[in-house]
């Protein structure tokens, strides 16, 4: 294979999964780019939302079954024709992972790994049996290990090889640096089969240094975001998809803080296991509110673009993952406080979710299987 020639997209979408090299003399044999894997991620979580859903109907927990048999199954998918490219190419896969146009989907495959992961041990197990811990284990660690590599080196490179006025600011910065938020949210289901005291306390403080990773790499990324819309306006219309992302680590840190702050009496005393449980609904909630303000925001600029002609991408993945986020952190708030307005904002919310999803799965079928047009060079 040889060298790939990369737009610098300034909208950070990547408008089509461009192949990663073409062989001389041969057309370019497409593989998957690492956006790929925020499908994964969206389908995973319509899985891992249903099961935590405050209201549970009939057919939910077969949805759940069947959309997480999807989303591993994808994944592996993925992973084969991702290693294949890099064996057959690893200097022209690099290249083309660290473009300007890919660089920011590092965090892709381990929020897609750590996504699956959870979602082997809350409706996996039906399938894999006694299997699920361990496999629900490897796989959080493998994505918490891969999240962290994403989250220091995404911004090193993009600091030091692709810097960029304010106007280039993307929300698709965030996607290098939520997974440790991802990892602080999932890991918390795990901290229940380790043995009580030191293992167990270890991992507590680990999960909520991860939280804290996520949360203030966010919240510095988030603020250069609202500015530039603030001065610089919404952009391309093809864009507006991505604001979608910023749902992704405000939903996830509600989820974290809530999931962590019941599980903290299991692996440490008073007066700390009360403050993290308090924490969970004094940080959650201002932020969940945040959170459905953007929502708000986001859809706006996305009703304006689609009447402008917003083209398909696989950016409209965007309406998947981030959404599922608000949805899971909707339905951890709604447990906490047993409110009933939120648990069925809860089940609003994951209506959309399966809209979305629905939506963005039915295109992406047709983009790339029937029409061919994401698998096209760009």
């Amino acid at each position: 294979m040889g060298t790939v020639t990369h737009r610098h997209d300034t909208t950070g979408l990547g408008a089509r999964a461009r192949p990663w090299g073409r062989e001389l003399g041969r057309p370019a044999r497409p593989a998957p780019t690492p956006n790929w894997f925020a499908s994964v991620m969206g389908t995973g979580i319509v899985a891992n939302a249903a099961m935590i859903l405050p209201r549970q109907v009939p057919g939910l927990a077969a949805l759940a079954l069947a959309a997480w048999a999807l989303a591993a199954g994808w994944l592996v998918v993925l992973a084969v024709l991702t290693a294949a490219a890099w064996l057959r190419d690893p200097a022209g896969a690099r290249r083309a992972v660290t473009s300007p146009d890919m660089l920011p989907f590092l965090g892709a495959p381990p929020m897609a790994v750590m996504t699956v992961g959870a979602g082997t041990l809350l409706v996996g197990h039906e399938i894999v049996g006694a299997a699920a811990l361990p496999v629900a284990a490897a796989l959080w660690t493998l994505g918490t290990v891969g999240g962290l590599a994403a989250a220091a080196a995404g911004p090193y490179v993009l600091f030091t090889r692709h810097a960029a006025g304010p106007e280039r600011v993307s929300p698709t910065w965030l996607l290098p640096v939520v997974p440790p938020m991802v990892s602080a949210a999932t890991g918390a289901a795990l901290l229940a089969h380790l043995p009580a005291g030191q293992p167990r306390a270890t991992l507590l403080v680990a999960l909520y240094a991860l939280f804290g990773v996520g949360l203030l790499a966010s919240l510095v990324t988030i603020t250069l975001v609202w500015g530039r819309l603030a001065t610089a306006g919404p952009g391309a219309d093809a864009a507006a998809p991505a604001l979608f992302v910023v749902l992704g680590p405000l939903g996830q840190s509600v989820t974290a803080a809530g999931l962590l702050g019941d599980a903290a009496p299991t692996a440490v005393g008073a007066p700390y296991a009360d403050a993290f449980r308090a924490m969970g609904l004094l940080y959650g909630v201002p932020v969940w509110g945040f959170a459905l303000l953007w929502l708000g925001l986001a859809g706006a600029l996305v009703l304006r673009a689609a009447g402008r002609g917003m083209p398909f991408s696989l950016s409209w993945w965007s309406f998947t993952f981030p959404v599922g986020t608000v949805v899971t952190g909707t339905s951890v708030l709604a447990r906490e406080t047993g409110l009933d307005v939120l648990a069925w904002l809860a089940v609003a919310l994951y209506a959309l979710l399966l809209v979305a999803w629905a939506t963005a799965a039915a295109r992406t079928v047709h983009g790339g299987h029937v029409t061919r047009e994401l698998l096209r060079p760009a």
